[in-house]
């Protein structure tokens, strides 16, 4: 097998490894609050970023200076707890507010309808103009790196180490962490569509989202802390 195949090889199974349920689940939580497409898709390639620089690591240190990374269920079981404190975050957020339709002014004069949550002790006027934040997200690297550390990691590193020459097994990791960044960037575009449509003209819907969100990434999290 040539060295374009295998990379190729690593950039397929790295947006398969994207859409492993507890990634999905970790995404989709963080974004469940969320209404703007860009921002959900910026969130989950930050998420993917995280993920990579924590393979990078564990890789430099595995391959270029020869430590064991060592295979724990505890690292597995941490992301189990992840998961519940972020579904729980989701149920904690829908207690603590509401949703509603607002009229949003942006720069250029486009207005469009939005769906918006706040404290209900928060008085909104009905047309007013905002800002969406589309930044670094910090949380969103710091779950990404902890996937990074736990689940398939060890496995994937101990692969990338049979491969002949040390730098290529580096850059086997980082051209896999690439297309772990690019599958999850799509699977949260897909993920936007229906939370953007929901948010937009369906309330009711939009809640039922959330509270589907929130069991689910709790149930997935208890079963990784077995």
């Amino acid at each position: 097998m040539s060295w374009l195949s295998i990379l190729l090889l690593g950039l397929f199974l790295g947006m398969r490894h994207a859409a492993e349920p507890d990634h999905l689940a970790a995404v989709i939580s963080m974004s469940a609050g969320m209404r703007d497409r860009l921002s959900t898709i910026i969130r989950g390639i930050t998420w993917g970023v995280g993920h990579t620089i924590a393979l990078l690591a564990m890789g430099a240190l595995t391959i270029g200076l020869g430590f064991a990374v060592p295979r724990t269920p505890w690292l597995e079981r941490g992301v189990g707890v992840m998961l519940v404190a972020l579904g729980g975050n989701v149920l904690l957020r829908m207690r603590r507010e509401r949703i509603h339709i607002h009229v949003h002014r942006h720069d250029g004069g486009i207005v469009h309808v939005h769906a918006h949550r706040h404290d209900p002790n928060e008085v909104h006027a009905e047309l007013h103009s905002h800002t969406h934040h589309r930044s670094f997200d910090l949380r969103a690297a710091c779950v990404g790196m902890v996937h990074g550390l736990a689940g398939s990691a060890a496995l994937l590193i101990a692969m990338a180490s049979a491969l002949a020459s040390r730098w290529m097994a580096l850059v086997y990791l980082a051209v896999f962490g690439l297309g772990s960044i690019a599958g999850m960037a799509l699977l949260s575009a897909a993920i936007a569509v229906p939370l953007d449509l929901s948010g937009r003209r369906l309330t009711g819907a939009y809640t039922a989202i959330e509270w589907i969100i929130a069991v689910s990434t709790i149930g997935l999290g208890f079963s990784l802390m077995r």
